[in-house]
């Protein structure tokens, strides 16, 4: 009994015990009073809180704060929010531990709603379609139909053992027909207009060599006057092989094409063994849109050509043999045998070439012929089928034709090399037409190189530079 005094004396007078279900009831309507404070009175002033202790049969409104009772005497939206909150949190018999953040999503809800109780929606119409007279230099997209695939002139057994690319090829090689997908076609002035047009630079490009390009736009490529006559660029590709890369090459192309309109393109694989095909359509769109270019440099995009010589050159055929004479010029082969290894690059079947040997042809890296014959080269091409050497398929189409190509001393399909001689020098290059196997940034070196007034190359210095003397 003394243990129990103490115990009371130290612990003070007993308080007095509240059940589980009274604890709830308090809880509950402080939490109520809190909430209404914070959110559902923040338009107004301050207001009573709940009275704690209330019976279970009293109505639940008549535990609301008297500003929630004004509102929902108002028809406030708001007051709904507050019911279903006020309604939950009688019957939770312990401190909700996720008290903040329910006032804050409730608060959130209440503050947008206070915000834009007012807004009215307006209705955006359609934005019509841009109008314009002004010229657009937009390539139109010629309705083509899409060439299909034909197998014919071959035994299935020797098509199943040719390589892939071969069989492709096989497939597809009846195709002349293509959708151009960039065009350029007033690139000189218009077929009345073309005339004018002395050299047509047409450089066979790949989607991806976009260095190359830039560097040919700014150096030998440049579209300007060489004494005193016109000289414009091509670059002629078809499409990406690889179809993660195919769309933002695409729009590689259109960039340059508006910037430069200098890009044709057409919608088959850009390959080596498409090249062929590439060349007969530049021809067709020669044919149309460029008629009277006088001459055309054929070549790839690796190749150095001297600009200044190879004009000075051609004025010079003008005036020896006319302008509507036949010239075809380059690195010249003769009685090339056909390569029927399988595994090489260069592979041509029987199936596509009876012969054991080409007609004379000059190798693609570049090639220089006049206007003339380049529409008998148009000409013939409707009546030789593709082979997959483009150059080769050229000196097909010369034949048919009843011309022969020539070559030139200042064509340089391999480029200049001597023993224990570095060549790249401006002496070696500055008589030269068209010198093949550059990269882009020696391309630009030796052009500003050959530009140079004061550079001298006599005869003795070259030897110097051949045999220098210990």
């Amino acid at each position: 009994m003394e243990v129990l005094n103490l115990k009371a004396k130290r612990d003070g007078p007993a308080r007095p015990q509240m059940g589980t279900e009274g604890r709830g009831r308090a809880c509950a309507a402080g939490e109520i009073s809190a909430i209404w404070r914070i959110c559902g009175a923040a338009s107004s002033s301050s207001g009573a809180a709940p009275r704690e202790g209330e019976e279970d049969g009293q109505k639940s409104s008549e535990s609301w704060p008297s500003h929630a009772k004004a509102s929902a005497a108002r028809g406030d939206p708001r007051i709904h929010i507050f019911k279903v909150i006020f309604e939950r949190l009688k019957m939770r018999r312990s401190w909700p531990r996720r008290l903040p953040v329910a006032l804050a999503a409730v608060c959130t809800v209440i503050l947008v709603y206070t915000l834009y109780k007012d807004s009215t929606v307006i209705a955006i119409p359609p934005i019509p379609p841009i109008t314009t007279t002004q010229h657009v230099r937009r390539p139109p997209v010629l309705a083509v139909p899409t060439c299909r695939m034909k197998v014919r002139g071959v035994n299935a057994t020797r098509f199943r053992n040719f390589p892939l690319t071969i069989q492709n090829f096989f497939r597809y090689k009846h195709c002349k027909r293509f959708n151009r997908t960039l065009d350029t076609p007033f690139k000189c002035g218009g077929a009345e207009a073309s005339v004018n047009v002395f050299l047509l630079l047409v450089v066979k490009s790949a989607p991806e060599n976009f260095e190359r390009r830039e560097i040919i736009r700014k150096t030998w490529g440049a579209e300007t006057e060489y004494h005193g006559v016109q000289v414009r660029r091509l670059f002629i590709l078809g499409v990406s092989t690889k179809d993660h890369e195919r769309e933002k090459m695409n729009n590689l192309l259109k960039a340059e094409s508006s910037d430069y309109s200098d890009i044709l393109q057409w919608n088959f694989y850009d390959t080596f063994y498409n090249l062929t095909a590439k060349q007969v359509l530049f021809y067709e769109w020669m044919h149309g849109n460029c008629p009277g270019a006088q001459f055309v440099f054929n070549g790839d995009d690796d190749v150095f050509v001297h600009t200044s010589n190879v004009v000075q050159y051609l004025l010079g055929v003008k005036q020896t043999r006319g302008e509507d004479q036949h010239l075809f010029v380059g690195m010249l082969n003769i009685g090339m045998p056909l390569v029927r290894d399988t595994s090489s690059k260069y592979y041509v079947p029987e199936e596509i070439v009876a012969n054991d040997s080409f007609p004379a042809y000059c190798s693609g890296g570049g090639i220089l012929m006049s206007g003339f014959t380049s529409h008998a080269i148009f000409k013939a091409s409707k009546k030789i089928p593709l082979i997959p050497i483009d150059d080769a398929y050229l000196g097909l189409c010369l034949q048919e034709a009843g011309l022969n190509p020539d070559s030139h001393i200042g064509v340089l399909p391999y480029g200049i090399t001597l023993p224990n001689v570095d060549t790249f020098h401006p002496c070696f290059y500055k008589d030269q037409l068209i010198v093949h196997r550059f990269v882009p940034y020696e391309m630009m070196v030796m052009w500003k190189a050959i530009q140079q007034p004061n550079l001298k190359c006599g005869q003795s210095h070259v030897l110097q530079k051949v045999y220098p003397q210990e």
